[in-house]
Formats: C-alpha cells, structure tokens, sequence
C-alpha cells in the first residue's frame, strides 16, 4: 500500500516534503502525530490524525503517537486568536489518561505485529531538562528571524491581533521541534505528521534533526477540514462533537454525520472511513442519481460510529432515530438509555412531577392539563382524546386511562404525544 497515494486521492494531502513519498516506499519508516491534552476527551477534529495514524499503520510504517505533557503546559499558538489558560501538572495528568485509553482503540499498540505503535509522553523526556541546558543545546541552533517567520508567529504579532504573543507561546515551536529531534535520536522517528497550521512547527522540527544531528527528517500535512456552509466542522449548537459517549452519546454522534450536506459527505466518505475507491465512487455516482436517500450521509455515519463506538451503538442510533422519524412502540422506547432518550426528544417541552402523585395512577385530565400544561384546557384534552390522537410512550391510549409507574421510561420519564409530531416530556422525581 502506497501511503501517500492513499492520503492523495482521499483529499488528506496538503503539504509533504520532498523525496518523503520515495522514503515510505522504500522502507519502513517510524512516524509521529502529536495530540494537544486539552481536555479528557478528543472530538472528532482529531479523528482526521487518528486515521491517518491506522493508515501509517495498515502500509507497515510504525505510528507514534505523542501526548504533549510538556508542550500542553505551555500552549500552542497556531491557529489561536489569543493566548490559552495554562494547564496543571495534575489537569494534564488526567486529560493524558483518557487520551491514552481512546487511542487505543484505534491503534494497535499491544498486538505481536512488528510495526505496533508506540505511545509517548514528552513530559517523560522534557520533566529534567532545565531551561539553561534547553536554551544551550537547542535554541542556539534555531535564529529568531527563522522563527518569526513562520505563518503561526506573524499572524499573531500582525497589526490585526491586539493580544500579541507571550515568550512562552513564541517558544513552542523549539519545544516541539525538539520531539521531533528527541523521537529521531531515541526511536529513528524520521516522519511528522499534522494538519496543515502545524507545518510550521513540524518543519522546525526538521530543521533540528539536520543542524542538531545531521540527519534528514520528513514532514507532511492534512488539510484542516472545512464545512461547506461556512460553519466550524466538529461543532454544533451544543459545543464540540466529542469521542467520548459520556460527552457525546452515539445518536448524536450519528446523527452529527447523517445531517452532514451533500457537498460535505462526498468529502467525508473518503478521509473519515476505510472504504477502498471503487466503493467510494460507485456511492457517490448513486448518492447523485438519487440524492433524497442520503445514501452517503447514512454510509459515513455507519462506518464511523462503528468505528468510534461499536456495531451495537449504530443499531441503537438507528433505533433512536426511528423513534422520532419512524414507526416504534413503546418497548423501543425502554430500550433507550436515559441520556439517548433526553438526546432524541432534544428540545421538546418538559415539566416535572412527584412520582408520588403515580402511586394510585394519575387520569389523563390531570397529566394533560393541570401538571403538565401540554394541552391548554380540559376541553382541548377532551377533544383530543375522542379524535384518538393522544399517546403515551407512543401507545394510542382511551379518556379513561391513568397513568402509574409502571409507564415509566428508566424509571424516570413518560413520553406525551398529540399526533405525529407534537411531543412533551414529562420528568418524574
């Protein structure tokens, strides 16, 4: 498998080095990608290093990935407006293990293959490096002119940004340079990868490799991904669209793909699933015969949940989105877990009552009316449950019906409905 051709015709090729494609060819190579311990959880914008790590791995190149401890106390300029608040040695600690554990899931790290990946730490190697011996060693062979004129440093000192930069922030490209030294001295890492707002840092990096050591180093770089509408891919109303299930459950994971446009899926199907190119194509050629279906919109966030949760989480999504958008009874409605039903009926009005009130059963007037206000008046009620309109749990139910606990969602909810698509959520403590 030719690596580069792999990344070229998915669109996941911005920028490479020269003879980097002829290295990867000729012999198996050790290369890295660096992820920023910002948080606990990575979301879906470093999914696009993620992949390009399981395609290293799967053209028998030996992917590193680099958790920045060290570099995560201090920051990275590229692409940011303004400076970030600093982490705690204790914060970094905790984001690094979670990091670590989604990882894994993605990259072999443990099997008996000759090319398993590598998981490293640059706090492991920067922890005892005093800043004496750091502006010795290292800082003597990088200038400041070379510095300042990369894109991350002149975009944040131009007249357009009032915040300016600190000299910890102007220091980060030397600190991740140095990994890249460090990765080539200790692993013969002769390879960085990133998005295209890294290219200035990984190609300090180089620079290092070759006036430090004497070496020659390679770099390349993705395109950071766009939406079509303008709009910051990975981002919703509700925030980020988070690898973690308990920051974002699998429906609205799913359902993060299913929306995508049209425009947008064709460019996801190739970098964010493992489908070869004839498949991709022949999707793409149906997808424009047909457009209503989605067919491509439902093939990526097929694949990628998989990929991200598992086969069971996509049948749960599906299941959930029936519930909205389709026919379903009110067992498919228990077999949701309490954070996917709040996610499906997102938005919905809600109003609380006492699970006491339950105990001798609650008539419809009462639930309807008084202790929810889902309907506006006893007589709206009235109306309503003569035209059969009313459910519960998405059962049609008659005038005389009470409600008791044994309606209960997870013990905690009961779905009201008035036809097809007006719905109340009522939340029972």
């Amino acid at each position: 498998m030719n690596f580069v051709e792999e990344l070229r015709w998915r669109g996941m090729l911005h920028q490479i080095m020269p003879e980097t494609e002829e290295l990867l060819l000729k012999e198996p190579t050790s290369g890295y990608i660096g992820f920023d311990p910002t948080g606990e959880s990575l979301h879906i914008g470093s999914l696009v290093q993620i992949i390009i790590l399981m395609h290293f791995q799967r053209a028998g190149h030996t992917p590193i990935a680099l958790v920045g401890g060290a570099t995560g106390m201090i920051g990275d300029p590229s692409g940011k407006s303004a400076e970030r608040n600093l982490l705690n040695e204790e914060t970094l600690a905790k984001n690094i293990a979670g990091i670590k554990s989604q990882l894994e899931r993605f990259i072999d790290f443990n099997s008996d293959i000759q090319n398993k990946a590598e998981l490293v730490n640059n706090y492991d190697w920067m922890k005892d490096f005093s800043f004496i011996d750091f502006a010795r060693d290292i800082g003597k062979h990088i200038t400041v002119n070379y510095m300042m004129a990369k894109e991350s440093v002149k975009k944040r000192l131009s007249s357009e940004s009032k915040v300016g930069m600190s000299f910890t922030e102007f220091t980060y490209q030397l600190f991740q340079g140095y990994d890249f030294l460090h990765l080539y001295r200790e692993k013969n890492c002769k390879i960085q990868m990133g998005g295209s707002d890294q290219w200035g840092n990984i190609t300090t990096g180089t620079e290092l490799v070759r006036r430090v050591a004497g070496g020659k180093a390679y770099a390349l770089t993705c395109p950071l991904i766009t939406k079509a509408d303008g709009t910051k891919f990975g981002k919703t109303e509700g925030g980020n669209v988070w690898l973690d299930r308990h920051r974002t459950s699998p429906y609205k994971f799913y359902q993060y793909w299913l929306n995508a446009s049209d425009e947008d899926a064709e460019k996801y199907i190739k970098i964010f699933t493992f489908l070869d190119k004839e498949t991709v194509e022949a999707l793409i050629v149906a997808h424009k015969e047909q457009p209503h279906l989605r067919l491509l919109q439902k093939r990526v966030a097929d694949e990628v949940t998989v990929m991200v949760h598992s086969k069971e989480d996509l049948e749960n999504a599906l299941k959930a989105s029936n519930i909205l958008f389709g026919k379903s009874t009110s067992a498919d409605l228990k077999t949701l877990d309490s954070q996917t039903f709040l996610d499906v009926f997102d938005g919905v009005p809600q109003a609380e009552i006492n699970k006491a009130d339950l105990a001798e059963g609650m008539d419809m007037m009462t639930i309807l009316v008084e202790k929810t206000g889902f309907l506006k008046s006893n007589g709206d009620a009235k109306r309503a449950l003569k035209e059969n309109s009313i459910s519960i749990n998405k059962e049609k139910i008659k005038a005389d019906y009470k409600i008791t606990t044994t309606d209960l969602i997870n013990d905690k909810f009961i779905l009201l409905q008035r036809g097809k698509k007006n719905y109340f959520v009522v939340v029972v403590k």
